[in-house]
């Protein structure tokens, strides 16, 4: 027959496992935070990056969106 475990076992049972989940949140919540801070930087020089080309490359801005797909043609209408 199992054993009842007294209420007093599961209340510090049940006060241990919300710690662990809370301390758990806690790094979940700042592995999140510092992941959109890296994904943050990267499109940033990703941005600089293709800025940089589109510059370098001697094309004017209407051939860029051209070549993009993205005519200006299309958005005036």
């Amino acid at each position: 027959m199992a054993r009842m475990t007294s209420m007093e076992a599961l209340d510090a049972k049940i006060e241990k496992a919300q710690a662990q989940v809370s301390k758990t949140k806690k790094q979940y919540d700042a592995a999140v935070a510092t992941l959109s801070d890296l994904l943050d930087k990267r499109d940033a020089l990703r941005r600089d990056e293709l800025v940089k080309a589109i510059m370098k490359s001697g094309r004017t801005y209407e051939e860029v969106l051209a070549f993009l797909g993205t005519g200006i043609e299309e958005e005036e209408a």
